[in-house]
């Protein structure tokens, strides 16, 4: 008989709908039945595409004797990270304080007043590796709150005092400037793989953020070393198992220090961030590798995350189908030589050199995970073409990973980003009019008649939650893009709208420090807060880059004002932990660089020479520059109030810090423009 999750839209609580475990969604009812039944709260959080959540469900979720015994003695909450990222965020920065690490499932005990007094993350079921089993987890927690209760709640009390207390690093007064910047890029320096790419040790994360500010920091100064250190990065992901070799796409990290077996789940918000800095990396360069892995990345996510209703799902899974019944990770994806023969007879031995397979593997069971290793050796290109569709066709037949086919705001706006600029750098039209579906389901679905914002959304069926920062930031930075690349004011316009919520609702008016949840929201035991990066831009410097950016467009001193006082806090961790704080330090850049400020008009739209303008605008590399395109009668962008044609042409005027140049006709003369430091 299916439990209280039946209802839910998250389809990760909907995977534990028919568990023998009475799970409750996050809610006040949940808390109410503690209290009546002076029961602990088994707090369970995870996500649809989590490897160990799955193994975590199928060993005690689904285990009667285990679900009996949380039903007698707890009560048992189920939580989506990826619908809730607050409560998510606030509990596990008490797991880590206690523990010095987190993860995900995340395994918390609460008192029936929401308070954490035992943490943990994935138990087995029976005792192994130093771990002790969930059953005897319980079993010693049941007996505490039984026997130890004022202890129980004494030290639950002194866990969210402790927490109240905790605080972020006190931000400075103002922006950084060139000297913070300068010191951020060495200490990315110090820490860059020069043999691999990218930052660190294993596991090893797509540093999306960071190569963004690599990039711009690269525009604005002629930093030759930080577009190497981007350059090179991109290459060696693009060229691992990170990267979908046959289907595009990015996997969301890599085990070990080579990027070569990837963690295989494919998140919408790597891949929008990744396809967004390739895209970027052949505007500065002209790289085919950059255009190539730009345009597979946005076909991937149309053809495999979108959804009927127009958006993008949330993520595909790690694990498959092997064809035995059994779930593997990986399953999708890997290959032996012996599969290459099946398929391609006598060109597997092309095949096996050409992506790195091996008689050993280079994954598991002999398995390997498809790569691009060679760097010298010549193929024939129609040969690697036919080879790659051959495969990408038997893969097809394959059980697939399952998806998560949730929208979430924040991700989609992201995609929106992506997809838009993607599609006016190469000339597909089809990419943009996907970033417009997105775009059009966000409003119809997720926005209310106070234009505040949902964070879900499924099957054209908007959740229960309310939008966090990151939604209001990522949907209004896609909202920006569109703007931009569509000469549509009406994206602008929902964008200061979003940026309004900002404003009223998540920003202190002491410090101007940004919280990550609403002053209206639903109160936990901390109003989350955190500026630094995680897998994608954290709400506060992605609200800081959407407010620059709409400042550029409308003049608003409000608007620049906010985003320079939310940049307090990178001119403080920016040089401490560079590559925690990427987006901040991108967005810092382009405050450093004005932003400028680009406005095109010309007799159409669609008018020759005014796309040829509007697309070398759109193609100029300076940090944050903002672009607005439309006739000369057009209301559609404050950037165009009293801009005129100059001799009847198209024309294209740049400005930025109250300054403008003089107006050009000719594309060239804009590009040399928009380059110049």
């Amino acid at each position: 008989m299916p439990n209280r999750l039946a209802h839910e839209t998250s389809p990760y609580l909907l995977q534990h709908a028919d568990n023998p475990v009475d799970w409750w969604p996050w809610s006040a009812g949940a808390f109410d039945e503690a209290r009546r039944t002076h029961r602990p709260v088994l707090l369970s959080v995870g996500y649809s595409s989590c490897h160990w959540c799955h193994v975590m469900a199928h060993e005690s979720f689904e285990d009667q004797a285990t679900a009996d015994y949380l039903n007698e003695h707890f009560v048992s909450v189920k939580v989506d990270r990826e619908e809730r990222p607050d409560v998510d965020a606030v509990y596990m920065e008490a797991v880590q304080a206690a523990t010095g690490q987190g993860g995900w499932p995340m395994t918390v005990f609460l008192t029936p007043d929401a308070e954490p007094f035992y943490f943990g993350t994935y138990f087995p079921p029976a005792p192994r590796h130093g771990m002790p089993s969930f059953r005897q987890v319980l079993e010693g927690v049941q007996q505490a709150w039984s026997t130890r209760h004022d202890e129980v709640s004494e030290v639950a009390g002194k866990i969210v005092r402790d927490l109240a207390q905790r605080e972020i690093v006190r931000q400075a007064a103002e922006a950084p400037g060139e000297e913070e910047l300068a010191q951020a890029l060495l200490g990315l320096t110090r820490e860059y793989d020069a043999q691999r790419g990218g930052f660190g040790g294993a596991p090893k994360f797509p540093p999306s953020m960071v190569l963004e500010f690599l990039l711009r920091h690269h525009a604005r100064t002629g930093a030759e070393g930080a577009l190497q250190m981007a350059r090179d990065t991109c290459e060696r992901m693009a060229r691992g198992g990170l990267y979908d070799q046959l289907g595009g796409g990015f996997a969301r990290y890599s085990v070990d220090r080579d990027w070569i077996v990837p963690h295989f789940e494919k998140m919408l918000y790597d891949n929008a961030l990744l396809c967004r800095v390739y895209a970027h990396l052949w505007r500065v360069t002209g790289s085919d590798l950059a255009r190539r892995v730009a345009l597979e990345t946005a076909d991937f996510m149309v053809r495999e995350l979108r959804t009927p209703e127009g958006g993008f799902a949330s993520a595909l899974d790690a694990d498959s189908d092997d064809g035995t019944g059994r779930h593997v990770e990986g399953a999708y994806y890997a290959w032996t030589p012996g599969q290459l023969r099946e398929v391609l007879g006598e060109d597997a031995e092309l095949a096996a050199r050409y992506f790195g397979v091996t008689d050993e593997g280079t994954f598991e069971h002999g398995q390997s995970v498809l790569q691009l290793p060679q760097t010298e050796s010549v193929f024939d290109a129609g040969k690697v073409a036919s080879v790659r569709e051959r495969l990408l066709s038997a893969r097809v037949r394959r059980p697939a990973p399952g998806r998560d086919d949730k929208v979430v705001a924040a991700w989609n706006g992201l995609a929106i980003a992506a997809l838009a600029e993607t599609g006016a750098y190469f000339g597909r039209p089809d990419l943009t009019e996907a970033a417009l579906g997105a775009a059009d389901l966000l409003v119809r679905v997720h926005l209310d008649e106070h234009v505040r914002l949902a964070r879900t959304s499924k099957d054209g069926r908007v959740g229960p939650n309310a939008g966090v920062l990151e939604d209001y930031a990522d949907v209004a930075e896609g909202f920006l893009a569109l703007a931009s690349v569509t000469g549509e004011g009406v994206w602008l316009d929902f964008a200061g709208l979003l940026l309004d919520h900002v404003l009223a609702r998540f920003t202190d008016p002491e410090t101007g420090a940004l919280y990550d949840t609403a002053s209206d929201a639903e109160q936990l035991i901390r109003r989350p807060q955190d500026p630094t990066d995680n897998a994608a831009p954290s709400g506060w410097t992605a609200a800081a880059g959407a407010l620059l950016s709409y400042a550029a467009h409308t003049g608003s001193a409000a608007h620049r004002t906010a985003a320079e006082r939310a940049l307090g806090v990178v001119k403080t961790l920016g040089p401490r932990v560079p590559r925690f704080i990427g987006w901040g330090l991108a967005v810092a850049e382009a405050l450093l660089d004005g932003p400028r400020e680009v406005a095109v008009v010309g007799p159409a739209l669609d008018d020759e020479r005014t796309a040829a303008l509007h697309r070398t605008a759109l193609l100029g590399a300076a940090p944050g520059a903002v672009v607005a395109c439309g006739t000369p009668d057009s209301d559609e962008f404050p950037l165009l109030a009293d801009r005129t044609l100059v001799d009847g042409a198209p024309t294209a005027y740049v400005c930025r810090g109250f300054v403008c140049d003089l107006p050009v006709a000719d594309p060239e003369a804009l590009r040399a423009k928009l380059s110049a430091s």
